[in-house]
């Protein structure tokens, strides 16, 4: 019997329309002889819909077209199994179907970050990929980075602002200037793709970039920039009991940092075929590193994967200071572009064979959690009398 697979990809987020482009690339890649594969796209307001034309790239260019030959759907779990159910519920019943597993293909704030992951704890829906906290952790570049620092892990120490820091500007560029001095690099702390993101070398370009970032986030991190760097990428695939590392890359990009842009607007095919997604980014593979330096990449790349605690399949990008040499973690994808599926082939692990190894540590999660303890039973309910609470709440 097939396994039955909800592949999701959309969402509420900056990074929607690249989500879009991992979602079906993972689609098309999926071996149909093993699993039944339901597409579910998840719109800018969170609603998921199912349909034949989901998975198909093209329909995306007319969006409005798309929802009204579609089916909107939403999961049900009834006596412990889930269903993708029409809603509204058809008079007639039928067009439901039963899912076995969920394949989250989503990248940045309101999915990848832990909220997909949680709604499909709730529905007791086994999925794949990190589990909540990890998911969290892994878009906080803040948290996570304090979390590595405190392990072990070379970082750039950064500061925070957030929204209510952002009402005295020049408070903050003071204090930039005395800690970190230029030039800085300004980020959202909780988003993807390089959106928001700049180089600041000045005080003005400074005022640009902080007015940028929180322009799509509540919270800013700045730290130093590396004038001579380099960038580093390692995908992982594993769980915080046993990881193995990938080829190590080296994006290409036309400006101080790898771009929006560069990531997904310069990669398409140019006959017409559209973006690849990070697999069409400019990039030197393997990454021309010394043998020692590749291992100490790849072996930083899993322990800093193990250290957050998560699971499946992320790519964890490094910067190198050329000036000296050191290595430090920049951030980790826990759901990266295309899957990172380019890092794997050259390991001889072609995309289909990566997504099933993806699926069977979702299951293994699920055997491993079979046999842990989650109730616990008590009758702290039957002694428990709430008479006379109001009075005493005033």
């Amino acid at each position: 019997m097939k396994t039955r697979i909800a592949v999701l990809f959309g969402g509420n987020s900056v990074e929607h329309e690249v989500s879009v482009i991992s979602g079906i690339q993972a689609i098309m890649s999926m071996n149909k002889e093993k699993y039944d594969v339901t597409a579910v796209y998840i719109t800018k307001d969170s609603v998921m819909y199912t349909g034949p034309d989901i998975s198909e790239i093209d329909a995306y260019k007319d969006i409005p077209g798309l929802l009204s030959r579609s089916q909107r759907v939403i999961f049900v779990n009834e006596g412990g199994r889930v269903r993708l159910e029409p809603y509204p519920k058809k008079r007639f019943g039928g067009g439901s179907v039963e899912i076995d597993l969920a394949f989250p293909v989503v990248h940045g704030k309101n999915v990848e970050d832990g909220t997909l992951a949680g709604y499909f704890r709730t529905l007791g829906l086994p999925f794949v990929g990190c589990d909540v906290g990890a998911s969290a952790l892994g878009m906080d570049k803040y948290a996570s980075k304090v979390v590595l620092k405190e392990n072990g892990v070379p970082v750039l120490d950064g500061i925070i602002y957030t929204t209510a820091d952002y009402g005295d500007i020049d408070g903050i560029i003071g204090g930039i200037e005395e800690k970190l001095g230029y030039p800085v690099i300004v980020k959202p702390v909780d988003l993807g793709s390089s959106v928001g993101i700049s180089v600041a070398k000045n005080r003005m370009e400074l005022v640009d970039s902080i007015d940028d970032a929180f322009t799509y986030a509540h919270r800013i991190i700045v730290e130093h920039a590396i004038t001579q760097l380099r960038e580093i990428n390692c995908s992982v695939l594993g769980d915080e009991n046993h990881a193995v590392a990938s080829e190590i890359e080296e994006p290409l990009h036309t400006k101080d940092i790898l771009s929006y842009e560069d990531k997904y607007l310069s990669g398409g095919n140019p006959k017409g075929g559209g973006s690849k997604g990070m697999a069409g980014v400019s990039r030197k593979i393997p990454a021309e590193l010394p043998p020692e330096k590749r291992e100490e990449v790849r072996q930083l790349a899993v322990r800093s994967f193990q250290t957050l605690g998560c699971s499946g399949v992320a790519r964890i990008d490094f910067m190198i200071d050329e000036a000296n040499g050191e290595l430090y973690f920049n951030e980790i994808n826990t759901i990266p572009g295309s899957l990172a599926f380019y890092l794997w082939e050259p390991l001889g692990i072609p995309y289909e064979e990566l997504l099933d190894r993806l699926i069977r540590l979702a299951l293994k999660r699920v055997r491993e959690e079979e046999a842990l303890t989650f109730s616990f039973d008590t009758n702290l309910l039957d002694q428990t009398s709430l008479s006379g609470s109001k009075s005493k709440l005033g």
